[in-house]
């Protein structure tokens, strides 16, 4: 009887510490009323680095954390992942709002995202200069907005079948069943008027500015391949690194990744017969970010 009672203590205590996705209910100013849900892993490092991730259109938080390796990678390197959630515009971002989301400190649901970081940096003394954000699709959108809108909380960002920051500016929505889909199409600018788009989010700003991975498909018929094409030449310009070479085969047989730079500061990845979304290859991700070697 003696051991079965400690056995039963020590499976408790076991599964007490199994980490899970947990919903948190007030964590700040939340002008949209978006959801957070955040992951702890059980052996949390020291001042952790916070991955936030964006859930595309039609899904929830709970299921993109369950579509990505990333919980696992934060079990074994130490690191919290923010799972922020939208139940509006049919669950896609708000990307669209010169007056919110697309300027710094103006509200939307960047400014609830923003509190989700904050609050997960003073509950668990995360790192502040390790915050980094990805996406896909419309996940992937905001994660060109969360960059451009907030250059000052987020060291880098991964989107994966995106459009670049603003790309959607003034319009009625960014669902996929907006009768514009101009942007979605591949909405052309120069590199320098994307690059202002960028800049006029954050007016005054001079400090650096976020790293960024730019990862679509070419099969992808929702949101155009060219998209990501105009995401590059608006990062290009506002990370000032031009193009230096393509590499073919990398990380696997069916990608081309486009280096800009000496390629720590902006990447590109174009998979040949992949659609939407580009599934994100999380460890070429997390070496980008610099959470593993």
């Amino acid at each position: 009887m003696q051991l079965r009672t400690l056995l039963s203590v020590a499976l408790a205590a076991t599964l007490a510490q199994c980490a899970s996705l947990v919903e948190v209910m007030s964590f700040g100013d939340n002008p949209t009323d978006i959801q957070m849900y955040i992951y702890v892993p059980d052996q949390v490092a020291t001042n952790p680095a916070v991955v936030v991730a964006l859930h595309p259109c039609g899904v929830t938080g709970q299921q993109w954390f369950s579509a990505t390796e990333l919980p696992s990678y934060a079990d074994s390197n130490g690191f919290i992942l923010v799972y922020p959630a939208t139940t509006h515009l049919s669950n896609c971002w708000d990307g669209l709002n010169n007056a919110a989301s697309l300027t710094h400190g103006q509200g939307g649901d960047a400014k609830g995202i923003i509190s989700e970081v904050n609050y997960t940096l003073s509950t668990y003394q995360g790192d502040a200069s390790k915050v980094y954000v990805m996406g896909g699709s419309s996940g992937a959108m905001m994660t060109n907005v969360m960059a451009g809108s907030y250059p000052d909380v987020f060291e880098a960002g991964a989107a994966y079948s995106g459009v670049a920051d603003a790309c959607f500016a003034g319009t009625e929505s960014a669902t996929p069943a907006s009768a514009n889909q101009t942007c979605a199409q591949g909405l052309s600018h120069t590199p320098e008027e994307w690059g202002n788009f960028v800049r006029n989010s954050y007016p005054g700003y001079t400090g650096r500015r976020p790293r960024m991975m730019i990862v679509h498909g070419l099969a992808d018929t929702l949101v155009y391949p060219a998209a990501a094409a105009e995401a590059l030449k608006q990062w290009s310009n506002v990370l000032d690194v031009p193009w230096s070479k393509n590499v073919t085969g990398n990380p696997s047989a069916e990608y081309t990744q486009e280096v800009y730079g000496d390629g720590t500061q902006l990447q590109g990845f174009f998979g040949e017969g992949v659609g939407h979304i580009a599934p994100p290859n999380v460890p070429v991700m997390l070496k980008f970010f610099g959470l593993i070697a």
